[in-house]
């Protein structure tokens, strides 16, 4: 009997290796990432008159779990009219000004209740935005002047924002329903249209994406 219970010690003993290397072995589970296209409205208030100014936005946006309750978030997309309220006085002229803007951006997401069908999160963000500036309305001499003038106040300048919202997901598509808050730190003559102040957009947005 003695003999019979060293052997099974030591059978026990050789087992012990192979069961921790077959739990090292195993794979960890997936990371869950997600895609959205997005569409909304921009709008901003200014100090100068003019009242609000509003404009389209549309992109895309990527998502890659860190933690059950932090998501990795990269975006792009275009914000079709950022121009200050004072330009709306241009309405009572033939001329068209718009300021659209081109931007990339990625930060962190932070995530409640992630494994529910109802998630609010809020996000900080940081990139860059390309402003641009077209006007129609006029032809000939004039228009290749202006337009050639207005070139020089083509700039990218760095962009930070905030935001928050709540996906709803049902199998794997998700809605989002969200708002942003981003400021586009102008300087030099990308800041003369503004009258040297920084571009604040605020953004109202509805995505639809698949998580996997």
């Amino acid at each position: 009997m003695h003999k019979v219970f060293i052997l099974l010690s030591l059978a026990g003993v050789c087992a012990l290796p192979s069961t921790a290397g077959a739990q090292t072995r195993t794979p960890a589970p997936p990371a869950k990432m997600s895609i959205q296209g997005f569409g909304g409205l921009t709008f901003g208030n200014s100090s100068f008159v003019g009242g609000t100014s509003f404009g389209s936005t549309f992109g895309g946006t990527l998502a890659f779990d860190l933690t059950p309750n932090i998501q990795a978030i990269g975006e792009f997309g275009r914000m079709s009219d950022i121009k200050p309220p004072l330009f709306n006085l241009l309405e009572f002229t033939p001329a068209d000004l718009r300021i659209p803007a081109w931007y990339g951006e990625g930060g962190v997401r932070f995530i409640a209740a992630p494994h529910s069908a109802v998630r609010p999160y809020g996000e900080a963000t940081a990139g860059f935005a390309r402003l641009s500036t077209d006007i129609d309305g006029f032809g000939g001499t004039a228009y290749e002047i202006v337009e050639t003038g207005l070139g020089y106040f083509n700039r990218t300048e760095p962009m930070f924002g905030v935001g928050g919202g709540i996906v709803f997901q049902g199998g794997p598509i998700t809605v989002d329903v969200g708002y942003r808050y981003k400021r586009i730190v102008s300087s030099g003559l990308s800041s003369v249209l503004n009258g040297a102040n920084n571009y604040d957009v605020n953004d109202v947005r509805i995505g639809v994406g698949v998580r996997f």
